[in-house]
């Protein structure tokens, strides 16, 4: 759990890409089906922002027709009034321009959306495939939730920058351009005191930001130990309760609930109170512009259109000014959490399928191992030099202690790894010309640990056999025991497992996984503790029934249980990953060595 912390916490710290520029260009050719609609984007954001800035130039020469209309109507006596030709025809002009400017809004935003949401699903897409293809390796050094945490979270991050941040800075940088060049042609003075008054803000930004930013990484850590903590603690309620640590339990989650809000009211009254200290020295800014500026409409050297155009393209150009920071940070977050997903597509795949394939279809189940050399690293060599034969029809046991390397044996034949040298053979055939597919068709495992989906009893039944049919379901069913069991379930074989299979046993979801694999009727069988989650009548039950598939199959035991195996054909005892002795029952008992050893510890 300590370790699933520190790596989800180093994920979430790194809020910069390693590489900017690698990242950029990795980007522009995962959108390189969507040229189109960042065109279109582009071309709005540009016509957005030509429209943003004429609009208050415009604005001030109909202030300037209104004002000096009502000006010579008080001199002359009459009344002013508004009609088509009197400012009317302008009035419409700067209403088309406002409504323009709303249509290119309107369009930017809804084709942004768009096009964050299909490069979504495009990497989506691209990551769910490459999972298909990663080795097992991968899996073993990476932590389920972190691998979930690029594919879910760090999508949804970039997905939710581009639509936002993205668009928002295109905007901005052509709204600050625009506004001050406007504002530099009103009044060299005003623009220099806004500049002034901006540059101190931008200060204060930077100066904050980093403070900011450390205080919600906290934060961020904070609440990844207490989601750690509620699932260690939802999973374990078992144990937790059996011991009575139910009060230590909940002291613990409720040190980390205490860190998250210390964290988070630090975090909250950083992010609350720099921008209200931001906007106020633009306000000081912005009354000091409004003194000088009165002053300057006094003396006649500014109109009244362009004093309130003034004021536009400051309110204009200031708001993104003051949000360049924030946008600029969550580019390099979005940045940082496209990085990670382009890492998962950088790694290097299982080997690839060898050209002209051998098919083998119902293998008889001759297994030879040739002098096999396999190590997780080429540094760590875990298997020396792994030798036997296996003739159709037999059984072979695997035995030794935790971490000998029985799993990993069986992961060697299954191809889950590929070995660093030698041969191993089904049928004659070196596994190495076949497909995974063709390979693994011919086998069929049933694991320690069960694997139900959400769905019906039937149906995780033929998971392996989708095209079964009823009959032969049941008939599985009943070879492993477990028909009886179904029968008195809500719904029997319609019932609905939930993703978990709360709603039914440890032991009869072996069970279950038992019957899905004799449904299958694979040539050759691999039972890695089979039977360890059932009640030992059941388990003499299934024996017999395994006895009966086994019959002219090959089949792999890893097992503990020394009595489950007495009658096997070959035993193989491992240690540290090589095989240190091999014979049946009756022969490794003479020899007098490590299997003896581990038969008398279990039979004295």
């Amino acid at each position: 759990m300590e370790e699933e912390k520190k790596e989800y916490n180093e994920i979430n710290e790194s809020e910069a890409p390693k590489s900017t520029k690698n990242t950029i260009k990795r980007l522009w050719h995962s959108i390189d089906d969507q040229y189109k609609r960042l065109t279109i984007v582009i071309v709005s954001v540009i016509f957005y922002t030509l429209l943003s800035i004429i609009a208050p130039l415009y604005s001030a020469h109909i202030v300037d027709l209104i004002w000096n209309g009502v000006q010579t109507a008080i001199n002359t006596g009459t009344t002013f009034s508004i009609t088509w030709n009197n400012c009317g025809y302008e009035i419409f002009i700067l209403f088309s321009i406002y409504l323009a400017t709303w249509v290119f809004y309107t369009l930017q935003n809804l084709v942004m959306a768009s096009f964050a949401e299909k490069l979504s699903l495009r990497l989506r897409t691209e990551v769910s495939n490459k999972l298909n293809y990663l080795p097992l390796a991968y899996f073993d050094k990476h932590q389920p939730g972190e691998i979930l945490s690029k594919v879910t979270n760090d999508l949804d991050k970039m997905s939710e920058a581009l639509q936002t941040g993205l668009l928002r800075l295109f905007t901005s940088i052509g709204m600050i351009i625009g506004s001050v060049a406007m504002m530099l042609r009103f009044s060299v003075l005003l623009t220099a005191i806004f500049l002034g008054f901006t540059l101190i803000s931008m200060l204060l930004t930077k100066l904050f930001s980093k403070k900011t930013l450390q205080y919600a990484l906290n934060r961020q850590n904070s609440i990844s130990n207490l989601t750690a903590e509620i699932e260690e603690a939802y999973t374990g309620r078992i144990i937790i309760k059996s011991f009575n640590r139910e009060e230590f339990s909940i002291n613990k989650i409720g040190n980390a609930t205490n860190e998250v809000a210390k964290a988070t009211k630090k975090a909250d009254f950083m992010m609350n109170s720099i921008n209200p200290a931001i906007r106020l020295v633009n306000r000081l800014g912005q009354v000091c512009i409004a003194v000088v500026a009165g002053k300057m409409l006094i003396d006649g050297q500014l109109s009244v259109g362009i004093f309130q155009a003034f004021f536009q393209y400051i309110n204009q150009a200031a708001e993104p000014l003051t949000e360049a920071s924030y946008m600029i940070n969550s580019l390099q977050s979005a940045l940082a959490s496209l990085e990670r997903v382009y890492e998962i597509l950088d790694e290097e795949e299982i080997s690839k399928e060898v050209k002209n394939p051998i098919s083998v279809k119902n293998a008889k189940g001759e297994i030879t191992f040739k002098n096999v050399k396999f190590g997780y690293s080429p540094n760590k060599i875990l298997m020396n030099d792994i030798s036997f034969n296996v003739k159709p029809g037999q059984k072979i046991a695997i035995v030794g202690a935790t971490g000998a390397g029985k799993t990993t044996l069986i992961n060697l034949l299954m191809r889950f790894y590929d070995i660093n040298d030698g041969m191993i053979l089904l049928d004659g055939i070196d596994t190495k010309k076949m497909t995974r597919n063709n390979l693994r068709s011919n086998f069929g495992m049933v694991l320690q640990d069960t694997w139900l989906f959400e769905g019906t009893i039937a149906e995780n039944i033929a998971y392996g056999n989708p095209k079964a049919t009823k009959e032969e379901i049941i008939e599985a069913a009943k070879m492993a025991r477990v028909d009886f069991f179904i029968r008195t379930m809500p719904e029997g074989y319609d019932t609905i497992l939930s993703s978990d299979a709360e709603n039914i046993s440890v032991g009869q979801k072996q069970l279950l996984t038992i019957a899905r694999v004799m449904l299958c009727n694979p040539s050759v069988l691999i039972l890695d503790e089979a039977t360890s989650s059932v009640d030992t009548r059941t388990e003499i039950e299934i024996g017999k029934a395994m006895d009966n598939l086994m019959k002219g199959r090959t089949s792999f035991v890893i097992a503990h249980r020394l009595s489950t195996i007495m009658d096997a054909d070959l035993i193989l005892v491992m240690k540290n990953g090589d095989i240190i002795e091999q014979g049946n029952h009756k022969e490794l008992l003479n020899k007098n060595g490590a299997y003896a050893e581990l038969y008398n510890s279990q039979f004295a």
